[in-house]
């Protein structure tokens, strides 16, 4: 209880026994008065003064122990470890001082100095998911994945009160500008690549603008689909997209296989024409020198040429056809003529012999121009 409260002895009074109306008590008593109770608390024997009262020495000396005690104490507070994957800053007064690496570190403990760890080996992810309007004013819903990690512990603690909300206001801002330039069909035809690291590069220049000391690793866009109210409109024409794509790449296929057959093809006709026409021509020039030295050889002997070509001509007839000649004088009224046994036997013995009679002297009359069948004796000029 109070020293003064109703039925506290007079022992209970701090400023030692004093009568009522006394004046105010001495300074020096005070202090003797407390070295006593603090000595008495640690187990110190006080010596007797001159006036009575207990010597303080055994108490100052526990006293001041237990202060150093306190100040080692207080001094190993400081002692502090980083991490690996951290990075420690020290405050002094609140204010920046320095930046300190992994291992074991030492500070002038609390209140003079503190130490903030910041894990800058660790990704992070922030999510974002939103509606926003195309360039085509079409509306889209958006799930955004943004991986990233502090590389500058200094701005990250100090340049920007909230670094984490300007990453994802960044993301926002980022995300509407990029999507406000874009279609839809731009979404629907595989353009999502191109719409990722246009977002990436456009929030990592909002945050270096800012100072936040935040690195963006990836933007990963995990889902960007119409509303539910026109999905089923806008697979439909997901579907026709593929379609047209599908059906481009098999006629190219096609194409590619025909285009190159047909080019042979006209190659080789190509080359088959000029053949013919180079047999012909000389076919043609052949049958023009055969003529000329003919004509040459009739001019010498008229009579002797006519005669040898109708001879030819009569053997080139004769040889390909069919017919048989007997003669009427050495045979009798009655004759036998196996035509199938010698037809048989004709074409056993001469099987590269047509047998066609329908080739004639016309046929002949070709070969050497100017006679026919049955030679007449036409002039040849």
């Amino acid at each position: 209880m109070a020293w003064n409260e109703p039925g506290g002895g007079k022992d209970n009074d701090p400023w030692g026994s004093r009568k009522k109306g006394d004046g105010p008590p001495d300074l020096d008593e005070i202090v003797r008065n407390i070295q006593n109770k603090f000595g008495g608390l640690f187990g110190g024997k006080g010596r007797k003064g001159g006036n009575g009262s207990s010597s303080g020495g055994g108490g100052s000396f526990g006293f001041g122990a237990l202060i150093v005690i306190a100040l080692l104490v207080w001094l190993a507070s400081g002692i502090y470890i980083v991490d690996q994957a951290e990075e420690g800053v020290i405050l002094r007064f609140g204010k920046y001082t320095e930046k300190v690496g992994p291992g074991p570190h030492w500070h002038l403990p609390y209140p003079i100095e503190s130490v903030v760890k910041v894990n800058t080996g660790q990704v992070r992810s922030h999510r974002h998911s939103t509606q926003m309007l195309t360039k085509d004013v079409n509306l889209i819903e958006i799930d955004l994945v943004v991986q990233y990690r502090v590389v500058d512990v200094e701005k990250f603690l100090f340049r920007v009160r909230a670094p984490i909300r300007t990453l994802e206001e960044a993301t926002e801002s980022a995300l509407r500008e990029v999507i406000g330039k874009k279609k839809m069909d731009d979404f629907l035809s595989g353009g999502r690549a191109q719409i990722t690291a246009a977002t990436k590069k456009k929030i990592q220049a909002i945050l270096n603008e800012y100072q936040t000391g935040l690195s963006i690793i990836n933007v990963s866009l995990q889902r960007s689909a119409p509303p539910s109210a026109v999905k089923q409109a806008f697979e439909d024409a997901i579907n026709a997209e593929e379609d047209e794509i599908r059906y481009r790449n098999q006629a190219e296929t096609y194409a590619r296989g025909v285009v190159p057959k047909a080019e042979g093809a006209r190659e080789t006709m190509i080359r088959e024409a000029e053949a013919y026409r180079k047999q012909i021509v000389d076919k043609a020039r052949g049958e023009t020198s055969r003529f000329l030295a003919t004509l040459r050889e009739y001019r010498r002997a008229p009579a002797v040429t006519r005669k040898r070509m109708y001879l030819d001509t009569m053997e080139y007839i004769l040889s390909r056809s069919s017919k048989v000649l007997i003669k009427i004088k050495q045979g009798n009224n009655i004759l036998y003529l196996p035509l199938d046994k010698f037809m048989n036997d004709l074409r056993r013995t001469k099987p590269a012999v047509s047998t066609n009679s329908t080739e004639t002297a016309a046929g002949q009359a070709t070969r050497y121009p100017g006679t026919g069948n049955g030679y007449t004796g036409g002039r040849i000029r």
